[in-house]
């Protein structure tokens, strides 16, 4: 993992902590609020790539958002404000250490798992003669166990239950939850001409019940594919076009980085760079409906400016 900023670079009102992640600064508050600000930073295979990507942090708040938004009524989540294209404002939830991830396509680690020769996926049973990116007989969900530095943990629910860091009847809650966020984007992405390969989910507490936190449904969380030749490519063995951040993955591969010990991170060129932030704003565009407005970065005082002023409201 690329080390974390040791201080904050901001000051905010009630402020009690702040956090550098992978992608997005955290603020915490008093009265058990957050401020998350996502960055233009990029990560893949846990860490964060030397360049940042032009939009990506507007992009992914305001997709974000907007997917928030649109499941509030599936499971409280922790978004309150957004003050400015890039800043959040929310509940400061107590996370579960429990990464819910959800497939309903052959795609990406549990495609290269398949194709090394598992039939068994963090407890999910997987048939013989199955392709890459091909829809699975019913989407699976394959938690991870979130890891303070370093790689996340697959692990089977059964394992995941029995390790005591989650009740079974709040892990069910988690299950029930990420099915039925599966299933509205999935419809959501389908009214847009897309499919939802598979995505994540994160939760938390606050005040004693299971809260959405994170992000929901963007490109960092989530791979789609175009829906509108889907089915003739797989036909012809050729691989669906997809709109998500796992062409950044493949670069990377095809450069011998997969996050291991001893590999050396590939320089991305300018023209790379321009294409990965050409993809988020596509995507924002395809999955929204709406023309992405692109806004200069907030300096730290009209940032601070924003914050002070939703406080009150909240």
């Amino acid at each position: 993992m690329t080390m974390k900023e040791p201080h904050s670079p901001l000051t905010l009102p009630g402020q009690k902590a702040f956090y550098s992640g992978k992608v997005r600064d955290v603020y915490t508050l008093a009265n058990d609020i957050i401020v998350m600000i996502a960055s233009d930073r990029i990560s893949a295979f846990d860490h964060i790539l030397p360049r940042t990507i032009p939009f990506k942090g507007q992009v992914l708040n305001q997709l974000a958002a907007h997917f928030l938004d649109a499941t509030k009524d599936i499971v409280p989540n922790w978004l309150l404000e957004v003050p400015l294209p890039a800043v959040s404002v929310g509940y400061a939830c107590t996370p579960i250490r429990v990464e819910m991830v959800i497939r309903g396509y052959l795609a990406g680690s549990a495609w290269r798992q398949y194709r090394d020769g598992s039939r068994e996926i963090c407890g999910n049973s997987l048939p013989e003669g199955l392709k890459k990116s091909q829809k699975l007989p019913q989407p699976i969900i394959t938690p991870a166990i979130k890891s303070e530095a370093g790689h996340d943990i697959d692990i089977a629910p059964e394992d995941l239950k029995a390790s005591g860091l989650i009740s079974q009847k709040d892990y069910d809650a988690l299950a029930d939850y990420t099915r039925a966020l599966y299933l509205r984007g999935t419809e959501m992405a389908s009214q847009r001409g897309l499919i939802l390969v598979d995505t994540k989910y994160e939760f938390g507490y606050y005040k004693g019940k299971i809260y959405l936190i994170d992000e929901v449904h963007t490109p960092d969380s989530s791979r789609y594919f175009i829906q509108e030749d889907y089915q003739e490519k797989m036909e012809r063995g050729e691989e669906p076009r997809q709109l998500s951040k796992e062409f950044v993955r493949e670069f990377l591969m095809e450069h011998g980085f997969q996050g291991r010990e001893g590999e050396l991170m590939p320089v991305m060129p300018d023209a790379f760079v321009e294409e990965i932030s050409k993809r988020y704003i596509n995507l924002y565009e395809r999955l929204t409906g709406a023309p992405f407005v692109p806004m200069p970065k907030p300096s730290d005082r009209e940032i601070v400016e924003a914050v002070t002023e939703v406080l009150p409201q909240i």
